[in-house]
């Protein structure tokens, strides 16, 4: 009776190395492909949501400017209302005194009316445009807050890719490749 086995364990343990090895390597091909899927979405996102909050910030600066000029505006009207209110003091005092005003503060009073009707027209249209600027900021806004989710998503998709490629255990990978696809359809969700 022999003392060691006939079966050459040897090349046994030989096929079985090659076998994990080559199923090991797919494995690894696969987590990578996947990954380096994930880091280009992440990089498009990135820079989408930088250039979308910067768009925003530029549109805010904008309507800030807007409300500048609509401010001024409207000082300009209530100093026309304060100079037609002097205007007709001026003329009460002259009544007061029993005499008959010059046409020129009627005439100054009506000048100073038109003008409040146009200064108020370009406010309201300082103020319009503000609204529009800042709606479009607000919008684009919304839009970098996704691509930045996005990013995240794709970054913890990445991470959990390199965590099953140390450990080599599938369902890791298999949540990575969950999470990454959340990020790519948030990603291309957003509209610009």
């Amino acid at each position: 009776m022999p003392e060691t086995p006939e079966i050459e364990t040897d090349k046994l343990d030989e096929n079985i190395h090659e076998e994990l090895e080559r199923a090991g390597g797919s494995f690894l091909k696969a987590i990578a492909l996947s990954t380096a899927i994930f880091a280009a979405f992440a990089a498009v996102a990135a820079l989408r949501a930088g250039s979308t909050v910067n768009e925003a910030l530029v549109l805010k600066t904008e309507a800030t400017r807007l409300q500048a000029e609509a401010s001024d505006n409207w000082a300009a009207y209530q100093a026309k209302g304060i100079k037609s209110a002097v205007q007709q003091a001026s003329e009460s005092s002259w009544i007061a005194l029993g005499k008959q005003p010059p046409s020129s503060f009627a005439d100054e009073r009506q000048r100073y009316a038109r003008e409040q009707v146009a200064i108020e027209r370009v406010a309201r249209e300082k103020e319009s445009e503000r609204d529009k600027k800042s709606a479009e900021a607000d919008h684009l806004l919304h839009q970098h807050h996704r691509f930045a989710n996005s990013v995240a998503l794709f970054q913890v998709a990445i991470a959990l890719g390199a965590v099953a490629a140390l450990t080599r255990v599938r369902p890791v990978w298999y949540a990575s490749i969950v999470v990454g696809l959340s990020g790519a359809i948030l990603f291309l969700a957003t509209r610009v």
